[in-house]
């Protein structure tokens, strides 16, 4: 600090409080025009960006009037703009402890938590200023904001439509909008965000495919692969767009385009895990285990919680003969995910080949009993549909059969 400016702090400074070495205390009109010289140095150093000087002009003021909030919100102020947003909340804290009515300061700390990464305490401080001051288009989108970061989707779209409305050119505000509407299952608004998207950006790749997806969660098919292609075309390198086209095609069993969707997904990341257990899957699915295994085995290694890439090791290792090893990866994609027929049924299979009789019969039990449970539901659905519309109830389902090669 220069050392003209910190010896004329340290003189007003003397001036407010004392040295010691006087014996007369300076007349009170003498004490506040220092305190307020004191004062305005801090704020003209603030102003000019000379943090340094500023907090010392401040921390001087602090120490002369201990319990004026004033100098704690703007050493604060001085903390945030080095992103030193933990210090900062502190020092707002400590002024909001003396008058805890002074809205920009309660602001100013919501926006240190928000930028320290602390959302959930943020949104509280935003919701206060928001009551008091309801036409505040900066705290409302903070607000959107703050519940989108947190996931908390249905949370965040009221304030994100309140100020996508107030902010005609924001793409990423419309961007976060339609995520937070498409995660909430609000189709409608899904779209229509996605038309406004458009119009700020029409060749917004990312903008097609949540609108795509939207559409996919709507049984609209064909628009949503549409969208999804046009966002590729858009940008053949967007993340997951390649994923979602290769998904859409797995779901139709249009098997040889959806693997050269996945391999594209996988030119873009060679890590991307759901695309190496997709096409892992549409290559078992054209009798290519050899072209499946090294793409299990890889992706297993990458995320072990996959239910379907064990599944499909379990198969490739039957299929193999490495009867042990397919019963491990059975037995793991039963844990993860213990309502999937087809792995009951191809453990139970497995444990009759191996001479395990006792073991294969509960799974087949278990086979039967999911099967039975899900014929009964979709008897429920399908009753309750026609009693809506005055028809009478189907017969029930019969029993299932047992199964083949049992």
């Amino acid at each position: 600090m220069n050392r003209v400016i910190q010896r004329g702090i340290v003189l007003l400074l003397t001036a407010l409080a004392g040295t010691g070495q006087s014996q007369t205390a300076p007349a009170p009109n003498q004490s506040a025009t220092a305190a307020a010289t004191l004062r305005q140095t801090a704020l003209n150093f603030e102003a000019q960006g000379r943090n340094a000087e500023a907090e010392a002009a401040w921390q001087a003021c602090l120490k002369a009037h201990s319990s004026n909030p004033e100098p704690y919100a703007h050493l604060g102020l001085l903390e945030a703009r080095q992103g030193h947003y933990k210090q900062a909340v502190s020092l707002y804290r400590k002024a909001l402890a003396f008058n805890p009515s002074v809205l920009s300061v309660r602001l100013n700390l919501g926006l240190a938590l928000f930028k320290g990464g602390d959302l959930k305490e943020a949104i509280p401080e935003f919701t206060t200023v928001l009551k008091s001051q309801p036409e505040s288009q900066q705290v409302t989108t903070l607000l959107g904001m703050a519940y989108y970061g947190l996931a908390q989707y249905k949370q965040a779209v009221p304030y994100l439509q309140d100020a996508a409305r107030h902010d005609a050119k924001s793409l990423p505000l419309r961007l976060a909008l339609a995520h937070s509407c498409l995660w909430t299952k609000q189709y409608p608004c899904v779209i229509d965000t996605y038309h406004e998207i458009l119009a700020l950006n029409p060749d917004s790749a990312e903008a097609d495919m949540i609108a795509g997806e939207a559409l996919d969660e709507m049984k609209d098919n064909a628009g949503a692969l549409a969208l999804f292609r046009a966002a590729a075309q858009a940008n053949p390198k967007e993340p997951n767009v390649h994923f979602g086209i290769g998904y859409m095609l797995w779901a139709q069993k249009k098997y040889p385009e959806a693997a050269q969707e996945f391999q594209a997904e996988l030119a873009n990341d060679p890590k991307h895990v759901q695309s190496m257990e997709y096409l892992a899957d549409t290559n078992i699915q054209m009798n290519q285990a050899d072209a499946a295994k090294p793409l299990l085995e890889k992706a297993v290694k990458i995320d072990p919680s996959l239910p379907l890439v064990h599944l499909d090791l379990g198969i490739v290792y039957t299929e193999a003969d490495r009867k042990l090893d397919a019963v491990r990866e059975l037995t793991a994609a039963e844990k993860l995910d213990p309502k999937d027929v087809d792995v009951h049924w191809r453990l139970g299979r497995l444990y009759k080949a191996m001479g395990r009789r006792d073991e294969a019969m509960a799974e087949f039990d278990e086979a039967g009993a999911l099967n039975k449970a899900r014929d009964d539901e979709n008897f429920r659905r399908i009753a309750e549909g026609n009693a809506r519309h005055g028809d009478a109830p189907p017969s029930p389902p019969p029993p299932p059969t047992a199964p083949p090669n049992q």
